[in-house]
């Protein structure tokens, strides 16, 4: 298992070094198998502010990307080797990465899409069948390999489509992915995004996901701040979705219970130093009254601002709730 992930990791973070054309090319994690899985996981960074025309994508992320790409390999590992879960069938996965930004996901989400028409116009010209080779069919037992290829090649002939989706994380990117799937009747499952805009069916029929919508984070936001009395606070959010729609559930709770709002800021997870830091100013042109700040925010967002602060020396100054 760990020296698949690694062959995995090293193709995946050396095609990341080798090219910076405009647009990157990616590298997919392919594990075959009867049924496939799509995924969308941000193995990297989003691109920073000043790059984002270019989808170069940053730094390989450890946690939100490598440990959940080894954690649905396992996972898909398990399952296949318990004959009573799935008896005679074996799970396969596609694993792409989002990047953490809209741009990147939708076109991962475009190649899925077009590896699915490819397979159904395949299976239609080779009646189904076992393809040129003969012989190769049959999914026995032992242990799965997975491939990593250049997506931008021509995909291979027969290769399966995908049966749904898992992912992305970020709710501004699912929701945007999610508008594009539901075209081809494709069902998606988050395992982060948490906007209360993706509550709506009308909107998005094919989505699901195993976390509670922001309205319940924004209720226990307000509790807490009830809880101590603390009636005149800041608030920040994250510019996009999930922010947005955070911070407004979380406004109209406080001013319900007679909470005021000393000031409201946002701000991208992607901006330069400078932003943050001007952020931090205006911040602080409340203090001591509002040391609270409500924080609808992503985790790069609350880093960057941690950052700020001991770059300015306000360590200890703010107290930040939020998730």
């Amino acid at each position: 298992m760990m020296l698949r992930l690694l062959l995995v990791l090293s193709i995946w973070v050396g095609s990341y070094e080798a090219d910076s054309a405009l647009s990157e090319r990616r590298v997919v994690a392919h594990n075959p198998g009867d049924i496939i899985i799509g995924a969308l996981f941000s193995v990297h960074h989003q691109p920073p502010a000043d790059k984002v025309h270019e989808r170069k994508c940053g730094a390989v992320r450890e946690q939100y990307g490598i440990q959940r790409v080894e954690a649905m390999m396992y996972t898909l590992d398990r399952i296949n080797a318990d004959p009573f879960i799935l008896p005679n069938i074996s799970l396969g996965c596609e694993i792409r990465d989002s990047c953490w930004h809209s741009a990147v996901a939708l076109e991962q989400s475009i190649e899925f899409i077009r590896d699915s028409l490819v397979s159904s116009d395949d299976a239609e010209e080779w009646g189904g069948g076992g393809g040129l080779g003969g012989g190769g069919g049959g999914g026995g037992g032992g242990v799965s390999t997975v491939k990593c290829s250049d997506p931008s090649a021509t995909p291979m002939r027969g290769k399966k489509p995908i049966v749904g989706l898992i992912g992305p994380g970020s709710s501004s990117v699912a929701i945007q992915v999610q508008n594009l799937l539901q075209l081809f009747n494709i069902p998606q499952i988050a395992y982060s995004a948490t906007s209360m805009d993706l509550s709506d069916k009308s909107l998005f029929k094919y989505f699901m996901r195993v976390v509670p919508s922001d309205a319940q984070q924004a209720r226990a936001m307000v509790d807490i701040v009830k809880r101590y009395n603390w009636s005149y606070v800041s608030a920040i959010h994250t510019e996009g979705n999930y922010g947005e729609s955070g911070m407004e559930a979380f406004k109209d709770m406080a001013a319900k219970e007679g909470i005021c709002i000393a000031h409201s800021g946002k701000i991208w997870s992607n901006a330069g130093e400078q932003s943050f830091d001007r952020l931090l100013e205006r911040l602080r042109a409340h203090l001591p009254k509002a040391r609270v700040v409500a924080c609808f925010c992503e985790g790069m967002t609350v880093r960057n601002i941690l950052m700020a602060m001991r770059r300015q020396g306000l360590v200890g100054e703010f107290l930040l709730i939020g998730r």
